[in-house]
């Protein structure tokens, strides 16, 4: 039986937010909720509540889930990775199947911003990879095979995973232009989501020109610090 959001039959239990009737929530705050949810700050949450560090002052200073493995360890850390993948993917999926289920781009987008750019930290956040890869999980699963190639073959020839993950990004899109149309807003969407995410990682890109940029399966100088909105 195909159930419909805000209904519940007779003898069966439902979350509360499977209560709440989606298609009746202005578009605007379906969107500005998605960002919210997009900016919790997972990896400092855990860290601070798990180890008592903050890894905005170890490391690159990054919140995202490869700084706080390095600050809080790897539960800790592939545990915040876990949750902003989440983050991408729920608001998606909250609203598939309904009638504003055409916001789901949308929603998907503002939840990577607010990730990159939480209000609740000042605007200084992560670089929206993992939250990325969520949405598109839920969006279309087998675009990972478009990113997850991409990165792989970036990684293994360079050994940048920042730049690994741009290629992922750039894979992302241009594979959803090809499977869905260029013209669609998913793909949109992911475009715009690129240039933000490259625009993040600028810091990576600069130290890549320069030499300086760390490799992957090499440690990092001792002093290495990024600086946290890079």
């Amino acid at each position: 039986m195909k159930l419909r959001r805000g209904y519940a039959p007779p003898n069966m239990t439902l979350s509360p937010l499977a209560l709440i009737d989606l298609d009746a929530v202005p578009a605007w705050a379906l969107v500005l909720a998605s960002y919210l949810l997009g900016a919790i700050p997972f990896g400092l949450i855990l860290s601070q509540a798990f180890k008592g560090v903050d890894p905005r002052t170890v490391g690159s200073g990054n919140i995202g889930a490869t700084n706080t493995i390095r600050a809080a360890g790897r539960t800790v850390g592939l545990t915040s990775f876990a949750l902003d993948v989440f983050k991408g993917a729920a608001v998606v999926v909250l609203l598939r199947d309904g009638a504003q289920e055409y916001l789901g781009p949308y929603c998907f987008g503002a939840a990577v911003v607010g990730h990159c750019y939480p209000v609740y930290l000042g605007f200084i956040g992560g670089k929206g990879v993992a939250t990325m890869v969520g949405g598109i999980l839920a969006i279309d699963p087998m675009m990972l095979v478009y990113g997850v190639g991409a990165w792989l073959l970036v990684l293994l020839t360079t050994r940048f995973v920042g730049l690994a993950s741009l290629a992922m990004v750039a894979a992302f899109a241009v594979g959803s232009g090809i499977r869905h149309g260029f013209d669609q807003s998913a793909t949109l969407v992911q475009f715009g989501l690129l240039l933000m995410i490259v625009w993040r990682h600028r810091g990576n890109l600069r130290r890549i020109l320069e030499g300086s940029e760390p490799r992957a399966f090499e440690p990092k100088p001792a002093d290495f610090h990024e600086a946290p909105n890079e």
